[in-house]
Formats: structure tokens, C-alpha cells, sequence
């Protein structure tokens, strides 16, 4: 068995020998260079500066340029000695969020790009950005042009020798996750699925990219996903990093700019991933489970569906999934909800983006939310939230070389006696980084008593978006420095540019606390990796600082308040917890590390990755268990003879869509057919027979249907009433105290929705409200103010233990705690309570425990039953258990089928009554 894992860049990635280029990771001198009192002690390893003058005014604190890729000292090295760039968090340890890669064609190993940018606009507007263009022209700004290429170009890197190295662009965490459960021989054959994340039109049609696709499949598992330049750049650039990535980081975009973007660049977007898609179909063989990876590929799912409808397919979402409120926003809703759920099993980081996805997905698709998935029309889709972790061997080993030690002895020397604040974060708007030195600031200035002996290191990646940010954090440093440094002392320390692995480690080692102030963050494993870090191994004595983390991050859900949670927008909130972090005692901060240690010890990245497969493993041999093409069809034979053996019988039937045609659910059915009848009365004349008939409707309704049929139970309002064999009196199951209190909660908020669908009926029962916005006279409209509807009641009533379940025409509100499965139950233990109390004066076989139990059903509400049922089948509480699902539905519970409808059910029944 294979697995495939899809993610948009594939771990390895191609680099052209060219004339006149130094191949990546040869030695080249670097100049001298001033640099800031910022650099001193903490700059990236040259060999040669000139540190300013003691008397000069305190100097810019910004370095230079970010060093390029040639620029050893400035850039991690990977396994192969290849010096790679540091874009994000995500390319060391793999921390899920935001891909930033360096701009396609900025290297001169690898092609330039052929795509244009922006693409195109609509032909309906062409004229209109025309005119826009000659406008801004007028203003002198200059509008982005195509990068122009030769043939000559080309033809060089057609020919061109070249190697395979590791790519500086993609999901770390994803790579470490596989790379330890491979190590650890959890996992055997898998094939990543990718593109090489570089433009790579010059190569179409040529032999070189065949080789190239051929050497990474035998050589290094990787099957290369080949796009043009046009459609990744649209994809990547536009789309995923315009458009989705503002929205699931709970950044709207402004309306002109994100109606552009979506409108140019949606196809990109399907155009990339159905190339995906059709990479994974043309290699997949039964048995084989396929892993999609991040919101780059949310059609892929459905995509691969279409053609391969029994495919084991996977999706894991790296970043946060907004609220329902949030994802509304995107035009394109709809389609990559829909994307999504071809998988058979989605997983999320945490429980609450698990959650906002059920109930978008109940919102936006009208589908039945539960707590575990989400029930389709033809299937179920199951949800899961596992956090990714770090691989603490690989970190092991890495923080072990003598550079490290190296680095910390110099930091230590360099700020002794100062209490250090770490902070490593990409620049843009998600991090915080404003936030974070407005806070600091504020502590300084609140608590004069640390100045002069803290230091905050913030160190910020480069971001590939051009904004104010950059210049506003500029100002805020240059004005606390201006305030606090002295000759000796510099309260911020602002490194504009990456530091080395070895310096990270160490920076983290020594560090007296870590402060992380995202906006909003799938994970941070930069906290787990301080964590880690944390436990002294590396230092002559323990080391356990705090960790100051920001409750919108995902990691921060797992540490249970061990960690210092602080709201990045409360300045107050969070100058006060440098302040308590500062000044924690020693057993205040090992009780708090060891605790959060623990944490980052168990959601290892090796776990992620085994776990989720494992998962998956198991999710679809149940879906496929219950898929109605794998159940096999009803033996009337088998049933009948069974039926013929046993001594005590125990029926549970569904009323509508079983015995009698389904009718709506507002109106009261005055008399069932004759044939109905007949058949339960021939079946109730043998003793033996138990027979209930379970209904959705009032109490009063059953029992107008069936007064001509005695002895028989019923079970009403979907197990909210039951009525036992014999009896006239109804037992109410649920709690009618609770009942009348969630009523009153529900009914204020299905009258507001019901004001604004003309024709609409809200329908209450004694146990349900079903609001039926079928005859509504704008339908359209009505169906989407009864998703709102519906998804109102489960967010604001989920506490008073109470549902809404979207149906066909209809929203059905119920309590949680009752059901028809739980009638059942209560009927089989009242059942089997009394034959063991039965007298001796009484009827032979009524001391017989139940050894036959049928249950017939054809709606959503039966699988519950059918499940309790095969429950009591497998603990052999019952010796011979039938379940029966009527009609074409797509998956179910039930061990057996029957298609024939209301028919052939009475068909079965009658050839019981005459076994």
C-alpha cells in the first residue's frame, strides 16, 4: 500500500548549473559591511565589521538588506551543505502557516516565470483597467510588467546540467512529520505529490523535463506536478495568497481589491488543482490512501472523488479555519467547502477551527452537523482536530553541535546580567509585531525598575508583502531606543533579516522568556521548540523560562493555561505579563515548564502524521462498511428462518417510509392503509411478538392511526413519548422542565427567520419546533436564511442540550438526550427486567429473554437505532439481530438492504406472520 502526500511544493526542488553562476552553497567572500549596535553579539557570524564609533549618536537599529541565498552566514544549511534561505517559519520547523517563498525567476539557477502579473482582467473591464493603468501612469507609478524572456533563455536551460537539492519553499512541519515516522518505521512507501516551485514553462516539451520527472520518481519518491507558469502564479501569488490567506487569518480583504483578485484568479486556482487531482488519479491503485495537505488544494478532494469514488482520501488543514461569519465573505463559498468534503476523513489542528468548520459547512451546504462529522446526502464525512508537534530527536541532535554552544557562551557573555525576551516572527500584519513592541514599550515605560536590564531580540523574516508595516515598526524601535539606550545598553534589539539554526537554538536556550503575539496562528512550534530547548541540557544550569503566548494562536488551546495567555490588542494585558514573567519564582516557572513540556513531548510530529493515518485507516473501513453498495441486500430466507427458531421477538419499525408512504410532517395523517394494519395484527397474534412502531409524529396522531391494532407500543416524537404494549397511557422520556426551557430560547430565535420568509410555518410539538420553510415564496431566500437559521440555534442553544438538524423543506429542532435509540434501549431493558420477574402463572414463553430482534427503518433518525441494535448483537445480548434500510440512501448502519420500499417491507412481514 502507498501513500500519497500532496502539498503544493514537494521537499526537493532543481538547480541549473549555469555559466557564470556559483553553484548554491559555494563559498563567496562578503564584504565588509557597518552595522548597527544591534549586530554586535548577535549578528550572523562574519568574519569582518566595523562596529560604530562609541561617540556617534545611537545608530539605526535595522540592518541592511536581507542577505541573499549566496550569503552563507546569513541563511540556514540544510542536510546536503546547500545554504537555503529562510522565507518562514514553516521551512525549519514547520510551524502551519503562511508558505512565503522568494518571488518566482529571483534566482539565477532557476528559470524566470512567463506568467504575467496580475493576470489578466475580465473582458467586461478590460477597458476599465486600461484607463486605470493610463491613469496611475499619469501619476507616476509604475505598472508591473511581464518579465521578458528569449528563446536563447530557454534553450539555456533545456541543456543545462542540474541537481536536485531541498526546497526553500513549503510546509516544514509536513516534511519533519514524515521524515521522523519514517525513521521511526512507522510508515513504509510514500510518494510525495508536488511542483518544484519554480516556473517551469522553458523546460515544456523537452527532454530535460522528463529526465527530471523520471530521476525524482525512482530516486526520490516525488511525482512532479507540472503547471504552467500562468496558472501557478495566479494560484500561488493571487488566490491563495490574496484572497484565502487574509480570510482564514480573519483578514478581509478590501471589496475592489478581492472581488479583482477572485474574478482573475479563481481558474488559476481550479486549473492547479485539478493538475493535482489528475497527477494522484493516474497513479493511485486500490488500496493506496491519499493525504492532501493546506488550503493551496482544497478542491483536490473532490476532484479525485469524481474519478475514483472508493479512494481512501485524506485532507489535513495547516492553517486556521475562520468562523462561518468570516468565510462567508469568499464568493466561492461553496465550492471549496464542497472540495473539502470529497475526503473521507478532514482534520484540523485544534477543536475550535473544527468547529467553525462544522458549523460553515451546516450554514452554508445545509447539512447535518454532528460532534464527530458531517452526514451528506450520500455519505459521511468524518472531522477530527490533531495539533502538529516537532520532532524533538531531530531537535535533539541539532542543538548538540559545538556551534551552538558557541552561541550561547557569546550571547551570555554579550548580555550578562541582562534579562533577555525572545521573539522570532515573519513581518506581516498576522504575527503582531506592532503589537508586541507597543506592549514592551509600555512596560518600560510603566515599570522603570527593568529598564536597563531587559532586552527584547525580535528578530523578523522578510515578508514578500510591500506595507506600512515595516516602516511603522522601524519607527516604534527607533523611538524606544531613542528613549532608554545608553552607551551600554539597547532595550530593543531589531533584526531585520533571518538568523543561522545555530544561533535560533542557542536564542532560545538562554532566553528568560519567549513572547508571541499572532493575531490569529494555526500553531506555533516556535514555542514548542523554546519549550524543549528550555530544560537545561544544554546549559550548566537549568533554564525554564516563560512563555508569554497569544490565546489566538492554536498552540495555545493545548498548554492549559500553563503558558502566560495574553491578548495581543491589550497592551496593559500584556506589558503586565513581561512583568510576571520577569519576576516569576523559580518553583512558579519549573511547575509551568514541566507541564507545558509535557505537552510538546506528547503532539510530536511523528504522532501527527502516524495518528492521522491511522485514523483514516479506520474511518474508511466504516464508511465503506456502511456504504449501501457494500451491505448486502435483505435474505427474506435466512430472516425467516431464524425467525422460525426463536422463542421471544422483539419488532422496531419505522412509521413513515416503512410501513406507509411518507407524508409531510404538518400535516396529521387521518388513517393508514388497510394493509398496514393487517399485517401488524397477523403478527401480534402470536404471543411471541413484540411489536413497536416508532414515529417522528405526536402522540395523539399514532394513536388515531393505530387504535385498530392492540397490544401494539409506540414510541412518538422520536423517542421522546413511548407508549408500551397494552397500555393507553403515554410515558413521557424526556425532561419536560428542560423542554419548556429551550423552547422559549428557540422559538425567539425561528420567529425572527420566520418574519422574513413570507410562508414559512414554525410547527411545535411537545418535545420539537420544526420550521417549515418549503411553501415559502422566495425559496431561494428562504434556504438560506434556514441554514442561518438552523446554525443560530446549535451555536446560541448548544448548552441546553438541544439540535437543529437541516432537512428537505424543513429544519427540525430536538433535544440531544432523546432519541429513538434511547426509547429502544428503554423498551429491551423493561423488557428483559420483567421476564425475569415473571410468575410462574404466567404465559411460558414471556419468561423467554429476546433472542430475535428486527429493526426496520428508512430515514436519518433510524441510525441511530441500527447501531444500538448491532450493538446488542455484538455483546450478544441478543442471539439474533436483523437491521433493515429501506430505499437508496447512500451509507448506513444497518447489516442489511432492501430497496423495494413501503412494499416490500410488508411483503417481508406478511411472509413472518405465516413462517
Amino acid at each position: 500500500m502507498t501513500i500519497f502526500v500532496a502539498s503544493l511544493f514537494l521537499p526537493k526542488t532543481i538547480h541549473f548549473n549555469l555559466p557564470g553562476t556559483s553553484p548554491r552553497g559555494a563559498q563567496r567572500p562578503r564584504p565588509k559591511r557597518m552595522v548597527s549596535t544591534a549586530d554586535v553579539g548577535t549578528d550572523l557570524g562574519t568574519s569582518a565589521i566595523e562596529k560604530p564609533s562609541l561617540f556617534s549618536p545611537i545608530p539605526d537599529i535595522t540592518p541592511p538588506k536581507t542577505p541573499t541565498e549566496d550569503d552563507e552566514k546569513a541563511i540556514f544549511a540544510n542536510e546536503d551543505g546547500f545554504a537555503i534561505p529562510f522565507f518562514d517559519d514553516e521551512i525549519r520547523h514547520g510551524s502551519p502557516t503562511d508558505k512565503g517563498s522568494p518571488k518566482w525567476g529571483a534566482m539565477a539557477n532557476q528559470p524566470l516565470s512567463r506568467a504575467s502579473s496580475p493576470p489578466p482582467a475580465l473582458l467586461s473591464e478590460h477597458s476599465r483597467t486600461l484607463e486605470k493603468a493610463r491613469e496611475l501612469g499619469r501619476q507616476g507609478i509604475k505598472q508591473p510588467q511581464p518579465q521578458i524572456r528569449s528563446d536563447s533563455h530557454d534553450r539555456v536551460f533545456a541543456h543545462a546540467n542540474w541537481r536536485v537539492v531541498n526546497a526553500d519553499q513549503g510546509n516544514g512541519g509536513l516534511r519533519n512529520a514524515a521524515d521522523a515516522a519514517a525513521r521511526d518505521g512507522k510508515i513504509d512507501d510514500h510518494f510525495w505529490i508536488g511542483t518544484l516551485g519554480m516556473p517551469t514553462d522553458a523546460l515544456q516539451g523537452t527532454q530535460q523535463k522528463q529526465d527530471i520527472e523520471d530521476h525524482l520518481a525512482t530516486e526520490h519518491n516525488m511525482l512532479t506536478v507540472f503547471c504552467s507558469d500562468k496558472d501557478f502564479d495566479g494560484h500561488y501569488t493571487h488566490f491563495c495568497k490574496q484572497v484565502l490567506w487574509p480570510v482564514f487569518h480573519y483578514q478581509i480583504p478590501d471589496n475592489p481589491k478581492s472581488k479583482a483578485f477572485e474574478d482573475h484568479s479563481w481558474k488559476y486556482y481550479v486549473n492547479v488543482n485539478q493538475a493535482f487531482a489528475d497527477k494522484i488519479v493516474a497513479n493511485w491503485k486500490r488500496g493506496d490512501s491519499i493525504w492532501i495537505h493546506d488550503y493551496h488544494l482544497l478542491l483536490v478532494p473532490s476532484m479525485v472523488r469524481k474519478k475514483l469514488p472508493d479512494a481512501k482520501i485524506g485532507f489535513f488543514l495547516h492553517v486556521a479555519f475562520p468562523s462561518s461569519e468570516v468565510f462567508r465573505c469568499l464568493a466561492i463559498r461553496k465550492q471549496l467547502l464542497e472540495g473539502m468534503l470529497g475526503a473521507n476523513l478532514i482534520g484540523f489542528q485544534i477543536l475550535e477551527y473544527t468547529r467553525h468548520f462544522l458549523q460553515t459547512c451546516s450554514r452554508l451546504l445545509a447539512v447535518e452537523a454532528a460532534t464527530d462529522g458531517l452526514q451528506l446526502e450520500d455519505r459521511f464525512v468524518d472531522v477530527i482536530y490533531l495539533p502538529i508537534g516537532i520532532d524533538p530527536v531531530y531537535l535533539n541532535e541539532r542543538r548538540g553541535a559545538a556551534s551552538v554552544r558557541n552561541w550561547i557562551q557569546t550571547i551570555r557573555e554579550r548580555y550578562k546580567g541582562k534579562r533577555l525576551i525572545v521573539a522570532r516572527d515573519k513581518l506581516d500584519h498576522v504575527r503582531g509585531v506592532r503589537q508586541k513592541l507597543l506592549a514592551y514599550e509600555l512596560f518600560l515605560n510603566k515599570y522603570p525598575q527593568w529598564r536597563d536590564q531587559t532586552v527584547l531580540i525580535q528578530v523578523a523574516l522578510s515578508s514578500s508583502e510591500k506595507s506600512d508595516l515595516d516602516a511603522t515598526v522601524s519607527d516604534i524601535v527607533t523611538r524606544v531606543n531613542s528613549s532608554w539606550a545608553n552607551l551600554a545598553y539597547q532595550p530593543v534589539v531589531y533584526l531585520k533579516q533571518d538568523i543561522d539554526y545555530p544561533q535560533y537554538l542557542a536564542l532560545l536556550a538562554v532566553a528568560d522568556a519567549l513572547m508571541i503575539t499572532s493575531q490569529r496562528e494555526g500553531m506555533n512550534l516556535t514555542s514548542h521548540e523554546y519549550l524543549y530547548c528550555q530544560d537545561g541540557a544544554v546549559l550548566p544550569e537549568k533554564k525554564h523560562g516563560s512563555l508569554i503566548l497569544s490565546e489566538f494562536t492554536g498552540t495555545s488551546s493545548l498548554f492549559g493555561g500553563a503558558q502566560l495567555s495574553i491578548n495581543p490588542w491589550d497592551y496593559r494585558q500584556c506589558a503586565d505579563a513581561i512583568k510576571q514573567a520577569l519576576e516569576m519564582d523559580d518553583e512558579e516557572k519549573e511547575k509551568r515548564w514541566k507541564q507545558l513540556y509535557a505537552t510538546v513531548i506528547n503532539y510530536t510530529g511523528s504522532h501527527w502524521f502516524t495518528e492521522f493515518l491511522s485514523k483514516l485507516d479506520h474511518v474508511y473501513e466504516g464508511q465503506h462498511r456502511r456504504d449501501q453498495t457494500s451491505v448486502p441486500r435483505l435474505s427474506v430466507t435466512n430472516v425467516a428462518r431464524t425467525y422460525s427458531q426463536s422463542k421471544r421477538r422483539l419488532f422496531i419499525l419505522d412509521y413513515e417510509g416503512t410501513l406507509v408512504s411518507w407524508g409531510p410532517m404538518n400535516q396529521i395523517i387521518p388513517v393508514s392503509t388497510q394493509r398496514t394494519l393487517d399485517v401488524l395484527n397477523d403478527l401480534l397474534l402470536d404471543e411471541r411478538n413484540i411489536i413497536y412502531v416508532m414515529s417522528g409524529r405526536r402522540p395523539e396522531e399514532l394513536d388515531r392511526v393505530f387504535r385498530r391494532v392492540p397490544n401494539l407500543g409506540l414510541i412518538a416524537e422520536n423517542g421522546c413519548f413511548v407508549k408500551q404494549c397494552g397500555q393507553t397511557a403515554w410515558g413521557e422520556m424526556a425532561d419536560s422542565e428542560q423542554i419548556r426551557s429551550w423552547k422559549d430560547s428557540v422559538k425567539g430565535i425561528m420567529t425572527y427567520y420566520l418574519e422574513r420568509m413570507p410562508g414559512a410555518v414554525l410547527e411545535e410539538r411537545r418535545c420539537s419546533l420544526i420550521f417549515h420553510f418549503k411553501g415559502a415564496e422566495d425559496l431561494e431566500t428562504a434556504v438560506r436564511l434556514a441554514s442561518d437559521c438552523a446554525s443560530h440555534v446549535n451555536d446560541a442553544c448548544e448548552a441546553q442540550r438541544v439540535h437543529a438538524i437541516p432537512m428537505d423543506g424543513f429544519i427540525l429542532v430536538e433535544p440531544i438526550d432523546w432519541t429513538k435509540s434511547t426509547a429502544a434501549n428503554h423498551i429491551f431493558e423493561d423488557l428483559r427486567a420483567n421476564a425475569s420477574a415473571e410468575s410462574p402463572s404466567e404465559a411460558e414463553h414471556n419468561k423467554d429473554p429476546i433472542d430475535f430482534l428486527i429493526v426496520v427503518g428508512d430515514g436519518r433518525e433510524d441510525e441511530k437505532v441500527f447501531k444500538w441494535a448491532n450493538g446488542l448483537g455484538e455483546q450478544g445480548a441478543i442471539r439474533d439481530v436483523v437491521t433493515v434500510s429501506v430505499g437508496k440512501r447512500g451509507n448506513t448502519e444497518a447489516t442489511s438492504t432492501m430497496t423495494q420500499g413501503v412494499s416490500g417491507v410488508l411483503s417481508v412481514l406478511e411472509k413472518l406472520a405465516l413462517s
